[in-house]
Order: C-alpha cells, then sequence, then structure tokens
C-alpha cells in the first residue's frame, strides 16, 4: 500500500542515517505550517506543533520519533491477538482533566461518565446502531475487548472519581501549556484533557510513537473539547463519538483515508491507514453511504475514524491495530491494562465511598423560590438522606432534591450517603442564604462606612476563581473612610469577581436613578479590563446588562505599576444616569458589580446610590435647599424635624440607618404647603449615625444625623 511523507505525516516509510539530516529539514518546515479546513468537525490528530515546548528546538526528538513509529510498524506487521485474550477485556484505566474558566467547559461528572458510556459502546459493539451498518461491512464489525474505566485511586493511592478539575484561563488555548497544568503517568492512566477551546479541533491525540520518549509523558492522552464528550450536558448525540475517535488514533489508528487530517483530497487515494479491511478512501465529511472514491466498490463511511457523522464501527483489522498497540512497550500502553496497574488505580476494585460533597444551582435565592441539590459523592453512592434546616422538604432521599425556602436567614444544609455497606456524612453551615422577597428601602445610600468586611447583610461576593476578591478597605475612599477594593495583577488577568446587594425594594418610587463613585488605574497600556454593571428583577435569577466600562472609561488615574490607591478625589469618577424603570419596578431588585480582569491595577468602589439624587450622604444633605432640617444634631433623647414644603403633598418621613434599613416610621400623611413639624423621641435608639428621609410629590430629601 502507499506510504507517505516521514514523521509528521507518522507513515511506515524508514530513513537511512545519510538521509536523516535531510528529512529533519523537511519536518521543520512542516511542522509548525497552519492548516485550516472548513467543516464542523475538525481532529488535530498527531499535529506535533501542539506539543509546544515539546518539540520546539528538540530535532533529536523527532529521529526519536521516527525510531519509535519504524519499531511499532514492524511489531504490529507480525502481530496476532492471542485466542486466549481474544475478546477478552483490555481496561484501560481513565482520568478526565476538566480545565476550565468557570464557564460552560466545566462539565459535569454525568457528562464525563456519558462520555466514557459512549467510548465502551463503540469499542465493545454495544452501541445501538452498529447493526445498521452497510451489509458490505457488516461481517467485520468489531468487538474490540477494549474497555475504558474511570480511576478509583489517583497516583498517590487515594481515593479519586477520575475526574479533576483546574482553573485556568489556558482552558481557551488547549496546548502544551494547558496540559502542563495536571497530568498523571501515562503508563498507569489515559489522561483525557477537557478544554473549552483546542486551537480550531474538537480534539486531538499523539501516535505511541509521537510521544514514546520519557519527554512526553506529559503530553500524552486526548484534548477534546467540552462540546464533544459524551451524549449530554453542552455535547450532543451527533458528537459523542469524538471521543472513541481520539482514543483510536491514541491506539495508533490512523484516519480511514491515511495519515493526515484533511479529508476529501483526491491525493489522499495515494496514502493509507495501514489496515487491510478498510477501503482506500478519499475520506468523507458527510454520511454518503453509497461514497466509493480511489477506486473501490464502497467506502466505510460509517468508520468511527471518519469524519461522517454516521460513525458506527471499528474493523476487525483496527480491532488487530490498536490492541498489538497495547501490547507494545511503545509509549507504556502495555502497562495499562496489567493486573498490577488494575490493582494500583482501582479501577476493577468494589467502590468504596470516601468523598462526601454536594453542590447546588444557587446559594443565594428570595424567599418563595427553589434551589437544586446535586450530590457530588464518590464512588458508588446508592443511598442519601438530606436535612435543609428551613427548607421545605425539610428532608429528602433523592440524589438530586429541590428545595423551597419561604423564610429570610442562613440554613446548613446536610448530605449522609451510603452503599447498602458504609455510610458518611457532611454538613455546610450556613450553606444557603435566603433574601426578603421585599427588600431594603429607599434611598440605598452605600457608604460602607458601617462595615468591616464582606460578605455583610446586605452585600455579597463571588470569588469565581477562589483567589481573592472585593473587600472592606480603610486605604482610601471618597467620602468618609471606607470603600470596596478588589485587587488586581496582571497575573490576574482572565479572572472574574462579583460584588452583588442583596435585595432592594424598588417598587414605590419609579422612576429611579443609580449612581456610583469608582478609581481605576492600568499597568500597561495594552491591558484591557471592563466592570460591568447588572441589574437582577427575579432576586438574582436572571441578570440584565446596564452600564458598561472598559479599560478607558474605566481609568480615573495615570498608569501605576505598583499597587493603586487613590490619592484623592481628583483620582476618583462619578458614573450616574443609569435608570431604574419598568422592568426593574420591583421589590427584590438586585445590583451586580462584575469585574472582568485583564491585567490592570486595582479597582475601588464607594458611595452607591439609588434614590434619584447625587452620590454620597455629602451630596444628598446638600442637595435638601433648606427645606429639610433636624435639631439639635448631635442628638440625645429627643429630636424636632421640620420641612418647608414649597407644595400641598403626601408626606413620609422615617429615621433610617446608613444601610437605607428603616429604624423609624416618623409620619405617613397629607401636610399642607409651608412649615410642617414633627417631634421625635430617641431615647430607645442605639447611638451612632443616622438619615433622617423626607418623601414628598416626587422628591427625596436628607440630613445627617448623630445620636449621642
Amino acid at each position: 500500500m502507499a506510504s507517505s511523507n516521514f514523521v509528521f505525516m507518522t507513515s511506515c516509510s524508514k530513513v537511512s542515517h545519510g538521509s536523516a539530516f535531510y528529512m529533519l529539514a523537511i519536518v521543520a518546515a512542516l511542522l509548525f505550517s497552519p492548516r485550516s479546513i472548513a467543516q464542523d468537525f475538525m481532529c488535530g490528530n498527531n499535529e506535533l506543533s501542539r506539543m509546544g515546548h515539546v518539540v520546539e528546538g528538540h530535532p533529536e526528538r523527532i529521529a526519536e520519533m521516527a525510531q519509535a513509529k519504524d519499531e511499532l510498524e514492524a511489531f504490529t506487521a507480525h502481530f496476532q491477538i492471542a485466542p486466549a485474550r481474544d475478546g477478552d477485556q483490555y481496561v484501560i484505566p481513565v482520568v478526565f482533566h476538566i480545565i476550565h474558566n468557570n464557564g460552560p467547559e466545566n462539565i459535569s461528572d454525568d457528562q464525563v461518565r456519558d462520555g466514557v458510556l459512549m467510548m465502551n459502546q463503540d469499542f465493545n459493539q454495544n452501541n445501538p446502531d452498529w447493526a445498521d451498518v452497510q451489509p458490505e461491512f457488516l461481517g467485520i464489525v468489531a468487538n474490540t475487548g477494549i474497555t475504558f474505566k474511570l480511576a478509583q485511586l489517583d497516583p498517590d493511592g487515594n481515593c479519586t472519581n477520575g475526574i479533576t478539575r483546574t482553573q485556568s484561563t489556558l482552558t481557551y488555548q488547549g496546548d502544551q501549556d494547558m496540559k502542563d497544568l495536571i497530568n498523571w503517568p501515562r503508563n498507569r492512566y489515559l489522561n483525557i484533557w477537557v478544554a473549552s477551546s483546542l486551537g480550531g479541533a474538537a480534539g486531538y491525540s499523539m501516535y505511541p510513537s509521537s510521544v514514546s520518549g520519557p519527554w512526553g509523558d506529559g503530553t500524552d492522552g486526548i484534548a477534546v473539547l467540552a462540546t464533544y464528550v459524551g451524549s449530554i450536558g453542552t455535547s450532543s448525540l451527533s458528537h459523542s463519538h469524538t471521543l472513541s475517535h481520539e482514543a483510536g488514533h491514541w491506539m495508533n489508528l490512523k484516519h480511514c483515508w491515511g495519515d493526515s487530517n484533511d479529508p476529501g483530497l483526491a491525493s489522499n487515494c495515494n496514502i493509507d491507514d495501514n489496515v487491510n479491511d478498510t477501503p482506500d478512501t478519499k475520506g468523507w465529511t458527510s454520511c454518503n453511504l453509497l461514497g466509493a472514491s480511489c477506486g473501490s466498490e464502497k467506502d466505510n463511511v460509517e468508520n468511527f475514524m471518519e469524519y461522517s457523522y454516521c460513525s458506527k464501527m471499528f474493523t476487525e483489522g483496527q480491532k488487530t491495530r490498536m490492541v498489538a498497540a497495547l501490547n507494545s512497550g511503545t509509549a507504556s500502553r502495555n502497562n495499562l491494562w496489567t493486573s498490577s496497574n488494575l490493582a494500583l488505580t482501582g479501577v476493577n476494585a468494589d467502590p468504596v465511598i470516601c468523598t462526601v460533597q454536594f453542590n447546588s444551582s444557587t446559594r443565594t435565592v428570595c424567599q418563595g423560590q427553589s434551589v437544586q441539590f446535586t450530590d457530588m459523592s464518590y464512588n458508588g453512592v446508592t443511598q442519601w438522606n438530606w436535612t435543609f434546616a428551613g427548607g421545605s422538604p425539610a428532608t429528602s432521599t433523592d440524589a438530586d432534591p429541590f428545595v423551597t425556602y419561604d423564610t429570610p436567614g442562613l440554613y446548613d444544609v446536610s448530605l449522609t450517603v451510603g452503599n447498602g455497606a458504609q455510610t458518611q456524612s457532611a454538613v455546610q453551615t450556613q450553606y444557603v442564604k435566603v433574601l426578603p422577597s421585599t427588600g431594603m428601602l429607599l434611598p440605598f445610600v452605600e457608604g460602607f462606612e458601617a462595615l468591616t468586611s464582606l460578605p455583610s447583610d446586605n452585600w455579597q461576593v463571588n470569588d469565581l476563581n477562589l483567589d481573592g476578591t472585593y473587600a472592606v478597605s480603610t486605604d482610601a475612599a471618597f467620602s468618609g473612610s471606607h470603600s470596596v477594593r478588589l485587587h488586581n495583577t496582571s497575573s490576574n488577568g482572565g479572572r472574574v469577581d462579583e460584588f452583588l446587594s442583596n435585595t432592594i425594594d424598588a417598587s414605590l418610587d419609579p422612576p429611579l436613578t443609580m449612581s456610583f463613585r469608582y478609581a481605576f488605574a492600568k499597568r500597561l497600556n495594552s491591558n484591557n479590563d471592563a466592570l460591568r454593571i447588572y441589574l437582577s428583577m427575579d432576586c438574582g435569577e436572571s441578570w440584565s446588562l446596564r452600564r458598561t466600562l472598559l479599560t478607558d472609561a474605566l481609568v480615573t488615574a495615570p498608569n501605576t505599576s505598583g499597587s493603586f490607591v487613590p490619592n484623592g478625589p481628583d483620582q476618583w469618577a462619578l458614573n450616574d444616569g443609569i435608570t431604574i424603570n419598568a422592568p426593574f419596578v420591583v421589590s427584590n431588585l438586585r445590583i451586580k458589580f462584575k469585574f472582568d480582569s485583564g491585567g490592570g491595577n486595582d479597582l475601588w468602589l464607594d458611595d452607591i446610590n439609588i434614590n434619584g439624587a447625587s452620590v454620597g450622604i455629602s451630596e444628598q444633605v446638600n442637595a435638601n435647599d433648606g427645606i429639610l432640617s433636624v435639631w439639635p444634631n448631635p442628638a440625645q433623647d429627643q429630636l424636632t424635624i421640620r420641612a418647608n414644603l414649597d407644595v400641598s403633598s403626601p408626606v413620609t418621613v422615617d429615621l433610617v440607618d446608613l444601610l437605607g434599613r428603616s429604624v423609624r416610621s416618623i409620619a405617613s400623611e397629607n401636610r399642607p404647603a409651608g412649615n410642617n413639624q414633627w417631634t421625635v423621641e430617641l431615647g430607645d435608639i442605639p447611638a451612632g449615625m443616622y438619615l433622617v428621609r423626607l418623601q414628598y410629590s416626587d422628591a427625596v430629601r436628607v440630613v445627617k444625623l448623630t445620636k449621642e
């Protein structure tokens, strides 16, 4: 059969010592050349440039690959499946490394398990459609006897579910740098990396010969898009055979048209896959069941090593080639399925419960809303006993129950799991926060003066990357002595942090205006940080973007190489005019500040205000124009309030704390134009700073009061 070019095409051609330098020059020219193909599925099989630093600057490793390939091809050519093992299972321990940035690429454990299930169906002739293969190939559909099992013991002998999760922006690169984040010994596990992007490919793997040296340990395995794992979650049935395709490459199978990644080319008739029972073909990107090319009567379009999207089978010849790879010492494939390694990885042992954990659809809801809990315990859990303080139901034996919370507060959740022989328990204290469906009264004035830490009664933080987030600071402020600071460095590029309010009652005083102060500096001109402000009209179940401040609009001070601390009011900016009207005129409005780091400097926030006036307490006091006054101030036992109204109007007067919470209702009545006066007893009011708030006509007036 026809052969193809040297190592980059990984054919069976041999290299003489005299031609080595010539062939290496060819490889150097081909190795890092760009390629593109306009189709849905693309495989990046054996594209050595994806190995990055493993091959860059190492021409001697290219020569080692060539020698290993020749040796493996010679071994395969003479290999025969031993009758004692024909039909037996070659069990391969597998670990999935999910590299994510808290996006949809962080697929569920269930989706991973479904991906393994689909692989095992494909490799063991259990896929439900194999009997529909075209009659010309029905007699050579192979049960390979190869089974993949998630590891139950990690390299240190600790219990695992065969799934690791690593947060990194390298999920968007999907290259060798991503693989370097985490990999387990390839002589004990098949490493599968799940990513958000793979440089245009749906998946890729290297042949055993391309990773045969000790330097290949950290790159050996399969990389796959999160949208091509299994048939559920982010994937689909049409994408569900991708892992089987890439596992074929990992066990030395080529594409049916031969050793290239470009199907449909007439020149593919001149290369081959080194499998006798797969007809020569140009390769297919559609399910043309009558397709015939390269002189064949009919092509094996339904083969898992095609791009046809109707894959159903491996052939007996492909089975022999894969089993040969598993029996070869090339890249340690022959150690994976040994009884000693199966014991070390725990794949054949009875499941043992070693970790009790769970997650939930959300951890913050309004009263009356529901939370779905999901058990994440492993391994072999068959029994569940949940307890939900404050929830309805208060207990459940479902694996993934829905629970409704009707009363504001912080609530514990506990879970006991079992398998009929053992049980384990875990408790998460204050796991669910239930907010009031009718939130804080307006005006909402937040200068953070009463706060010492976050989260607080009225503010929450989402540290999505678990590397530090918004915190109360006394190092700088626009007004008063407190603000909120988010540390940001060049190494934080790509991280996301959220600062969220609890519920605010915006239903009584529409339309409203939101404003806030902020300070920010770049480190370098190339920084591309962004601050986005969202509103939620359903207590945080959904969010609507209302304003975006990209880097240049966000900058309030010159570039700063060290940690940025605003040194005065000139390095703060005001952002106002965020209108709150329908459909956000609700009793459970929430605000979210979302910061996307682009490697800039620290972000500062202060004086958040929803009241239709300027930002900050001092600006509100100055806006009174003599309409509202109080005396004495400071006050001890008694306070007199005077309002000089310019029109007759319904009037509401109340005393609120600095977080906008009502401390005492003073008046709610119709009042004539002119001077109006109220006397208030303060003896039972704790000492501190308060606001006297007057609402009349379409206006709000506020005066700051100190209670001694």
